[in-house]
């Protein structure tokens, strides 16, 4: 995933939500993604880990 990328992020009791890739901060453990939500146009963090479906907080958007 890159930068101005579509996405969706997956929130505590919510549907995933729909937002824009603003920066991306890579870790030893994973991966960073600073994304804006209607609610939160300015950005909030999402961490990916490398390892496990269960740590996976921001996919792309298909097609």
């Amino acid at each position: 995933m890159n930068i101005n990328d579509r996405v969706y992020v997956k929130t505590d009791g919510q549907e995933r939500r729909e937002g824009k890739i603003l920066l991306i901060e890579p870790f030893n453990e994973g991966v960073m993604y600073l994304v804006s939500l209607p609610d939160y146009p300015e950005g909030i963090w999402f961490f990916n880990e490398k390892d496990g479906d269960e740590g996976i907080f921001v996919v792309p958007i298909e097609g």
